[in-house]
């Protein structure tokens, strides 16, 4: 059994928000599914509250990583009597996710995100590729209601292109300000991201791909052709079959990248 950790004050520069919610717990425990022999790293373990259930369904294996050194004594001595328990002190949007993989099988990533870092981090787990499983994380709800959007809506947009590129997004369920200490000013939501076996439409440059979702995006209001102005012309986006006269936020993945393929075609014969 699990020791109770040490009275510890939520940090604002750390976006520290604790869940302490017992039935919120056990549906987000339901939701991931872990089970024993599983590769589980938690970010952001804070004071174990999701830790507990998480080690115990896995057989005694988790991985943490946590950037509040005050955090890390309480950390290991809740859950000495687990060998398996190992803690990585140090910052998510700086640590090696591949590394952490080496040749074992794919990670399976959770947490509680600070809202502060919830896009960067996101971002970087992405650029780990193939080294992760899947991936569920509390985040602010209209962070969620971004990623899981679909063309055409108000919260489509480069968060969007960008996980749906890579992944599948389910967005799970929301989780209210009160489930939390202290209470953050917004509702959470959690959200799973499955990385595709095999991308539904590969770019032939993935850099170029995300360089056209920026600058297509740079102003929502505007078309297509104002805002991809000196990447690619109207006559070229008409050859495409995408009307210039668009907005970005119409566009779906499929034709995002068949403009940054046809310019990473254009760029190998120039």
């Amino acid at each position: 059994m699990a020791s109770r950790p040490p009275v510890h004050r939520a940090r604002k520069r750390f976006g520290q928000n604790f869940l302490r919610d017992p039935g919120i717990i056990s549906r987000i425990v339901r939701a991931i599914g872990p089970r024993p022999g599983d590769r589980l790293v938690e970010i952001g373990p804070g004071q174990g509250a999701l830790t507990e259930p998480l080690i115990e369904a896995a057989g005694g294996e988790l991985e943490v990583i946590e950037l509040d050194r005050d955090l890390i004594p309480g950390l290991r001595v809740q859950f000495f009597d687990h060998p398996g328990f190992v803690v990585h002190e140090g910052d998510a949007l700086k640590f090696d996710f591949r590394a952490l993989r080496g040749e074992g099988e794919p990670l399976r990533v959770v947490g509680n995100l600070p809202y502060n870092i919830s896009t960067p981090l996101i971002g970087h787990l992405l650029e780990a590729g193939n080294a992760i499983a899947d991936m569920h994380f509390m985040l602010q709800k209209e962070v969620v209601e971004r990623l899981a959007a679909g063309p055409g809506g108000p919260d489509w947009g480069r968060l969007s292109v960008m996980a749906q590129y890579r992944c599948r997004v389910d967005a799970l369920f929301v989780v209210p300000p009160e489930a939390f200490v202290p209470r953050p000013k917004v509702d959470s939501a959690i959200v799973r991201l499955t990385p595709h076996a095999e991308l539904p439409y590969p770019a032939t440059d993935e850099t170029l791909l995300f360089k056209v979702v920026r600058q297509a995006f740079g102003q929502r209001r505007k078309t297509l052709r104002n805002n991809l102005k000196g990447c690619i012309d109207a006559d070229a986006l008409v050859a495409l079959g995408i009307e210039p006269s668009r907005r970005p936020q119409t566009l779906t993945i499929e034709e995002f990248v068949r403009i940054a393929n046809h310019l990473a075609a254009a760029e190998v014969m120039s």
